[in-house]
C-alpha cells in the first residue's frame, strides 16, 4: 500500500494545462505545481499565460507556450516543447474551451466550427500527441479532459458548446479504452457553474437582465447554494492526475454542487 504522502506526489512529473492562463486552468496549474509537477501553461493569451507560469510554485520549473488548439501543428509543437524543455510528459489537462451564447437558429457555420475546433478537435489531437509521447517513454500517464454538466444537460442557447462537451465525454471513454494498454488513464471532469473571468465575460452576451435571471436560476438549483470556484475543479483534477486515481479511467467526475440532482 502506498503511503498517504505519496498518493498526490507529482515530483518529477511534467504536466501540460491548456487554457492555463486564468480561471479553472490557472487553478489546476497551481495545484499540480504545488504537488511538485513542472507545469507547461498553454494558452492564446501570452501576457496572462506568462504571468501565471511565473507565479506558480517552484520558481523556474514551469513555463508558458503560446498555443492555438485549432492548429494541429501547434498542438504537436506544444508537446515537443514540453519534452525538449522538461524532458518528458506525464499529465495533460485539456481545459481550454469557449462557450459563445447563441440561439440555435442564429448559429453560423463559422461559430459552430470555431467551438468544435477549440473544444473537441484540439483536445483530441493533444491527447493523441501526448499518448504517443507517453508510449515512447513507456511509463504511462494521465489525461484529464474538462467537460461540463452541459455534456448531459443542456443550458439553452449553447448548442455548439453542448455538442462539443457531449463529444468530449464520449471521446474520454473511447480514449480510455484504447490507451489503457499504454498505461495511460483518461478521465473527465464535468464542472457546474464556476466563478471564472471567462464566465463573467460571457454572461453579458445574454443581455443584462437575462444574464442575471440565468445566474439566479442556476443558484436556485444548486443544493450547496453557491457558485463553484476554480479550486473546486483543480482539486478534482489533481486527484484524477495523481497516483491516488491509479485505478480510475474512462469516468466523468461531476463537480457541480449538486446541480444535476434537481
Amino acid at each position: 500500500m502506498q503511503p498517504w504522502s505519496q498518493l498526490f506526489d507529482l515530483k518529477g512529473q511534467v504536466a501540460i494545462v491548456t487554457g492555463g492562463a486564468m480561471g479553472i486552468g490557472a487553478g489546476i496549474a497551481a495545484r499540480l505545481a504545488e504537488q511538485g509537477a513542472s507545469v507547461v501553461v498553454a494558452d492564446v493569451d501570452e501576457a496572462a499565460g506568462r504571468a501565471t507560469a511565473q507565479a506558480l510554485p517552484g520558481p523556474g520549473k514551469s513555463l508558458f507556450v503560446r498555443t492555438d488548439l485549432r492548429a494541429p501543428a501547434e498542438v504537436d509543437r506544444l508537446v515537443a516543447t514540453a519534452v525538449r524543455e522538461r524532458g518528458r510528459l506525464d499529465i495533460v489537462v485539456n481545459n481550454a474551451g469557449i462557450f459563445p451564447f447563441s440561439p440555435a437558429l442564429s448559429v453560423t457555420p463559422e461559430l459552430w466550427d470555431r467551438v468544435l475546433e477549440v473544444n473537441l478537435r484540439g483536445p483530441f489531437f493533444l491527447a493523441r500527441s501526448a499518448a504517443l509521447q507517453m508510449q515512447r517513454q513507456g511509463g504511462g500517464g494521465a489525461i484529464v479532459n474538462i467537460a461540463s454538466i452541459d455534456a448531459v444537460h443542456p443550458t439553452g442557447s449553447l448548442v455548439a458548446y453542448d455538442a462539443s462537451k457531449g463529444g468530449l465525454r464520449m471521446m474520454t471513454r473511447s480514449l480510455a479504452l484504447e490507451f489503457a494498454s499504454l498505461g495511460v488513464r483518461v478521465n473527465a471532469i464535468a464542472p457546474g457553474s464556476i466563478n471564472t473571468p471567462g464566465a463573467s465575460r460571457a454572461m453579458p452576451a445574454t443581455g443584462g437582465a437575462d444574464a442575471q435571471k440565468l445566474l439566479a436560476g442556476f443558484l436556485a438549483r444548486i443544493p450547496l447554494r453557491r457558485m463553484g470556484e476554480p479550486d473546486d475543479i483543480a482539486r478534482a483534477a489533481l486527484f484524477l492526475a495523481s497516483p491516488a486515481a491509479s485505478y480510475v479511467t474512462g469516468t466523468m467526475l461531476v463537480v457541480d454542487g449538486g446541480y444535476l440532482l434537481t
